[in-house]
């Protein structure tokens, strides 16, 4: 890329575990790799437990502070503007980003970062221009940039080492630095999710099984909708830990790294909307994704892309539509060996085949400036 730039990321928080989680690895990402990043945020308090240590070249930056606008209005240019899932940044910051765009001699881009899908049209949107016709930053162009699943998208996020530090991952060591109590017989499970309509169906599979199971339960609104499951029980009944083949463990919120290390411990692991979809594939485990739900049903046709994607057999597709409440017949089985798993490892064989996403979105900034 030559010289290292100066990149502003904007992201307003609507799922704290989702868009700020994919905003952070981005901008923490392009750091280590020598960029100088403000990650312009209207909430960051789930930074507190997300990244506590924070990431030397990243600043994070409260866009409702009258003063830290000003400050960077102040300032030097950004050389990339990054509007996260079609977020809008202040006026005066766009204005003064517009200003330095079109200096002469002045090279930015300006990126708009769009949400994770499969489906056809990513990658003919792909790259596109979009040229702005109103507001502060008339006569530019932003360029949509769209993560994806294949070489024709612009990739997921990826750590250059994830994968050696996956191969040297202790699974024991860190379960029981976390305090939980593992038999080695036990099934690992991890939950991360909304409100799934056939959780009660899971917690009863499990519990039924022939195999001991332990349900790691990921701190919000997981905990929450399995506690409420158990509504009768108080804090003593040992229900809310588990009965018959089940055992269940409530974590504390996860840093990213050990949100990693969850998955890599799992056998099988439940994940909801986008950036925990990303970590789960890597990981390379079974996996099942609750997708966040639209008021028209867009994540129908959204899911399904992904599952074809995938290549997912007979048997992990209707888990999906009936855990994402797409019809109400019975929840088929668990698998944690056999196809879901074989499906799971060549995923993420592909994945790896490709450019990952910051690798892509350099690449794309030095052929546009």
């Amino acid at each position: 890329m030559g010289t290292h730039m100066q990149w502003d990321i904007f992201c307003k928080v609507i799922d704290n575990h989702g868009d700020l989680g994919v905003c952070w690895r981005l901008a923490s990402q392009l750091a280590v790799l020598g960029e100088r990043v403000r990650l312009w945020i209207d909430d960051g308090t789930a930074l507190n437990w997300m990244a506590p240590a924070g990431c030397d070249g990243v600043k994070v930056i409260d866009w409702s502070d009258p003063v830290a606008v000003r400050a960077a209005v102040a300032g030097p240019v950004p050389d990339v503007l990054i509007e996260a899932f079609g977020c809008e940044p202040a006026p005066e910051l766009v204005a003064r980003f517009a200003a330095g765009a079109t200096a002469e001699g002045e090279h930015r881009a300006w990126i708009n970062l769009e949400y994770l899908s499969a489906e056809p049209y990513v990658e003919r949107l792909h790259g596109l221009p979009s040229p702005v016709f109103k507001g502060p930053g008339a006569g530019l162009t932003k360029r949509f940039f769209y993560p994806g699943f294949t070489p024709a998208t612009g990739g997921l996020l990826r750590e250059p080492d994830l994968a050696e530090r996956q191969a040297g991952f202790d699974r024991a060591s860190w379960l029981a630095a976390q305090q939980i109590p593992w038999k080695e017989n036990e099934r690992l499970v991890s939950l991360f999710c909304y409100e799934p309509p056939a959780l009660a169906a899971l917690l009863a599979q499990l519990a039924e099984g022939p195999e001991p199971t332990r349900l790691l339960v990921t701190a919000g609104r997981a905990a929450n909708a399995v506690k409420a499951h158990f509504s009768n029980a108080s804090p003593e009944n040992p229900a809310l830990h588990g009965h018959g083949a089940l055992s269940i463990s409530y974590l504390p919120y996860l840093t990213q790294p050990d949100f990693d290390h969850l998955l890599w411990a799992c056998d099988l692991n439940f994940v909801r909307g986008e950036d925990s979809l990303v970590r789960a594939l890597w990981a390379g485990a079974p996996l099942v994704w609750q997708i966040y739900p639209q008021d028209d049903d867009a994540h129908h046709a959204k899911l399904n892309a992904w599952l074809d994607w995938l290549g997912a057999p007979p048997s992990l597709r209707r888990f999906h539509h009936v855990w994402n409440g797409f019809d109400d017949e019975p929840l088929p089985p668990l698998e944690t060996q056999g196809l879901w798993r074989e499906t799971a490892r060549a995923a993420r064989d592909r994945l790896y085949a490709q450019d990952d996403l910051v690798v892509q979105l350099r690449h794309l900034i030095a052929q546009k400036s």
